[in-house]
């Protein structure tokens, strides 16, 4: 990683910026001939002299610099490789034999219920959400690009607290991380890529290790309105083991504070190794992981207008997240220990 890549924006984020400055900056071109203008009509009109040929200022020529300049502020660079929302494919294929040591080697994950995916996405992956870092995203994605299906790596939706962290935005992007928003789930989604979406967000990274694996509140039903609204089938996953990679022992007053305010993050948590090993504290926990897929959900019998149906909406959220967490207690039984 370098100071270069950190600074580097993700391509999404400039085309947004782009829309957004276009308008500033033509307006600013269009003052600056505007000015140009006057002062070559003031200059005609009372010209100087006292003034030697070629030793005054050419503020005309000086404006038309300027002019130019800002006319190809709004212009976007391009990186080869990158595609519209950040991701590196030659990044991704450096870093595969470090996600496949994670995966093979280090969690030793094990996936079941793959077969089951449909060979065609794209698909809205809903999943229970743990850990203070996107490991689980990160490993769920990695599962799927590695698995027999020939369904695209999907990308992974990552909350705002997240992507705060130095280097941290540019880093998650170039693997395929996006900011959680309902605007880029629809536009990833139109473009045909599969999603990993976590309705938990926040309150389920900062779940206590006493609570692990109680799925919490799948927030207002984002997660069935973009399936209906775009004619995308659900799967549901259950993930065991990343709440062990980072065990919330608890926090302090002073590391909360510090988390909230400096760091932007919900919690700055104990852990059996952080703060006690500084830095190093932060690495995940070598913990047994089970990936569990369930049956693919389709809500192509409801009318895009069901989406707007609260009561309904909310049922089936209901029945979402007792899905994946009756996924996730069938990891738990899979999995023979925590660390072996």
């Amino acid at each position: 990683m370098t100071p270069d890549d950190s600074a580097r924006p993700t391509g999404f984020q400039r085309d947004e910026r782009s829309q957004h400055a276009a308008p500033q900056i033509e307006q600013l071109r269009k003052a600056l001939t505007g000015l140009g203008d006057e002062i070559r009509s003031q200059q005609r009109r009372a010209p100087d002299p006292q003034r030697k040929a070629g030793s005054g200022t050419e503020w005309g020529a000086l404006f038309d610099e300027l002019r130019r300049w800002v006319g190809i502020l709004g212009m976007v660079e391009q990186y080869p490789g990158v595609d519209d929302f950040g991701m590196e494919a030659d990044y991704l294929k450096r870093l595969q034999p470090l996600f496949d040591f994670l995966y093979e080697r280090y969690w030793r994950v094990q996936l079941t219920g793959d077969e089951s995916l449909p060979s065609k996405g794209p698909v809205l992956f809903v999943s229970n959400r743990s850990g203070l870092l996107p490991w689980d995203g990160m490993m769920l994605s990695h599962a799927i690009d590695r698995s027999p299906v020939q369904l695209e790596r999907p990308r992974f939706l990552v909350e705002d607290e997240l992507l705060r962290l130095p280097f941290a935005q540019a880093q998650l992007a170039r693997v395929g991380g996006v900011r959680a928003c309902r605007e880029n789930l629809d536009q990833l989604i139109s473009r045909g890529h599969s999603v990993v979406v976590f309705p938990e967000g926040a309150r389920g990274a900062a779940r206590s290790f006493r609570d692990r694996y109680q799925v919490g509140r799948f927030g207002r039903g984002g997660a069935i309105r973009a399936a209906i609204e775009n004619r995308i089938p659900l799967v549901p996953v259950g993930i065991v083991g990343a709440e062990e990679a980072y065990p919330r022992l608890g926090d302090t007053s002073t590391l909360g504070r510090l988390a909230s305010r400096d760091l932007g993050l919900p919690v700055l948590p104990i852990t059996p190794t952080f703060p006690l090993l500084g830095p190093l504290g932060l690495l995940p926990l070598p913990s047994k992981w089970v990936i569990t897929i369930g049956e693919p959900i389709s809500l192509l019998e409801l009318e895009p207008d069901a989406a707007n149906d609260d009561v309904s909406v909310s049922h089936l959220t209901e029945a979402l997240r007792e899905e994946v967490q009756r996924l996730v207690e069938r990891g738990l039984e899979a999995r023979s220990s925590t660390w072996l």
